[in-house]
Parts: C-alpha cells; sequence; structure tokens
C-alpha cells in the first residue's frame, strides 16, 4: 500500500515537472518566433522609399501625415476609411523638433546616457 502511494506521488510529480518544462519549451518557441517575425517585418520595410516623417492626430480617427516618397514630400489626412492627399510639401520648410524619433534613434544609447550624466547636478 506504502509503494502504492509513493509511486503515485512520484508520477504525479514526473507529470508537473514535464508540464513545466513543455510550458518552458512553448513559451521560449513563442518569444523567438515573436523577435524573428519582427525582425523581418522591419528588415522588409527598412529599404523602403517610404517614411512617415510626422503624424498629428486631429480625432480620434482623424490624423495628418506629413510622408516622404523617394525626394517628395506630401501631406495626407488620414481617416478611418480613407486616406486623402492634401498638399506637397517642400522638405526644406519641414522644421524638425529637438524630441523627432528620427533624431533619437540616430543617436546611440551611449550618447544619450552621457548627455544626462553631464546635466545630473551632483
Amino acid at each position: 500500500m506504502a509503494l502504492a502511494v509513493t509511486g503515485g506521488r512520484l508520477e504525479a510529480f514526473a507529470q508537473l515537472i514535464t508540464l513545466l518544462v513543455i510550458f518552458a519549451l512553448v513559451l521560449a518557441l513563442t518569444y523567438f518566433t515573436t523577435r524573428w517575425v519582427g525582425n523581418f517585418q522591419k528588415n522588409k520595410l527598412a529599404g523602403s522609399n517610404i517614411q512617415i516623417l510626422e503624424t498629428m492626430r486631429i480625432s480620434n480617427s482623424k490624423y495628418i501625415q506629413v510622408v516622404k516618397v523617394g525626394k517628395k514630400c506630401f501631406t495626407i489626412a488620414v481617416c478611418k476609411d480613407t486616406v486623402t492627399y492634401l498638399c506637397e510639401v517642400d522638405e526644406n520648410d519641414l522644421v524638425y523638433s529637438g524630441t523627432s524619433s528620427d533624431k533619437v534613434n540616430s543617436e546611440s544609447f551611449k550618447a544619450i546616457l552621457e548627455k544626462f550624466k553631464k546635466d545630473k547636478p551632483d
């Protein structure tokens, strides 16, 4: 009788360990698959001739975007169901703020960290 109880507990423990290992494998597979798909999409868009330079929200589902296609810049209105051409913009007339995402992405993390270290009062 004692062997049956011990064997049952051992079997239940083995099932628990097996379940945890399978869960960890599925979790790892999901993580690496998501990273691979994300990198694939990023690389697919990296060589694109289309860039969104700026987006301004007008209402919940309406935006105005400045889009660069090749060497020309356009302003478009993006709504829930439509995209409307507004006008062509000269890129030299555009003003980029200091918080532009392109400017931040071009700097390395180390350079940004050094800026904060210099600004920090002792």
